[in-house]
């Protein structure tokens, strides 16, 4: 028992401490900036935070559209061709950005890419979305700076497929345990804060399994302190100043 209990200690002191900041859509709540805007891609980098978080849809033509929600001022992404979006504005004034806009603004800074792939009701425009996404990521040179997260599980193996072996794919949706993502070598889990209140073994199941652990979207002070005291590797939030206040020694 004895032993048992210092291993334990052991894997605490080394997670405990070590967790990292991702901003969720960005860092979008701060003068001029807005959700998956480039200007909160720049801020979350000016920030040092460690990741910045955006989300992928594809048009019906095959752009590659930044955007959370699957329609923008009542226009459905995925059914829509690109002329109809590209004169829109996100609420700081910016153009709705593409993925080629943000990767490009992403080679200019430090902070760890964090691509979501929204589930696409047209499954095989999902799996084209996936393998244009991943050239995009190769062609501009940014392989080993991006990480991809999907509610989707066949989207969460196709791009485990396409993209360069050892790139983190990890999978939102919250219903599988840790041993049942690992059999299909996923990176680890990333978990909604509600889901991980329900499920606290997870974070160390996925840990003795070599794998890591992220949850999101933590913004209040309660659910901060309960993610850096259980030794989360990631915290996804939309406060992540105030997160890294926390996390400073």
């Amino acid at each position: 028992m004895r032993k048992f209990w210092l291993m334990a200690m052991a894997v605490m002191a080394l997670t405990v401490g070590a967790q990292e900041v991702i901003c969720h859509r960005g860092y979008w709540d701060t003068e001029g900036s807005a959700q998956n805007s480039i200007r909160s891609l720049v801020k979350a980098d000016s920030i040092g935070a460690w990741g910045s978080e955006f989300d992928v849809w594809m048009t019906a033509d095959g752009v590659l559209v930044v955007n959370h929600d699957a329609s923008y001022q009542g226009v459905t992404i995925e059914t829509a061709k690109w002329k109809q979006l590209k004169d829109m504005r996100l609420k700081n004034g910016e153009p709705l950005p593409t993925l080629d806009q943000m990767l490009e603004c992403g080679k200019r800074l430090t902070t760890r890419l964090i691509v979501e792939m929204k589930p696409h009701k047209n499954k095989e425009q999902e799996k084209e979305a996936a393998r244009r996404i991943v050239k995009m990521v190769k062609d501009k040179g940014l392989e080993d700076r991006v990480e991809y997260i999907t509610f989707s599980y066949a989207g969460m193996k196709n791009l485990k497929e396409m993209a360069p072996l050892g790139t983190p794919v990890y999978y939102l949706n919250g219903e599988l345990s840790p041993a049942q993502l690992a059999e299909i070598d996923m990176a680890g889990i990333d978990y909604s804060i509600k889901v991980m209140r329900e499920h606290p073994q997870w974070i160390d199941e996925a840990h003795s399994l070599g794998m890591k652990v992220n949850v999101w979207t933590v913004n209040s002070d309660r659910d901060m302190e309960w993610c850096i005291n259980y030794g989360v590797d990631f915290i996804t939030t939309n406060a992540p100043e105030r997160l890294q206040q926390k996390l400073a020694p």
